[in-house]
């Protein structure tokens, strides 16, 4: 699992599910899957970012 948070409109480094975390790094359960090279999308709070929780096996 990355520790480093993405912004969101970021371009995903890797392929797979990506876990919304607050500004404060706290985690909020909300997932989304991204592809590689696509930008992730908003997040429901300003400040908040994504964590890689689940990297696509290919």
């Amino acid at each position: 699992m990355s520790l480093k948070k993405l912004s969101p409109g970021q371009a995903t480094p890797t392929s797979g599910q990506y876990e919304e975390v607050g500004p404060r790094g706290g985690r909020t359960g909300h997932e989304v899957t991204s592809v590689k090279g696509n930008p992730l999308p908003p997040t429901s709070k300003s400040g908040s970012g994504y964590v890689l929780v689940d990297k696509t096996k290919h």
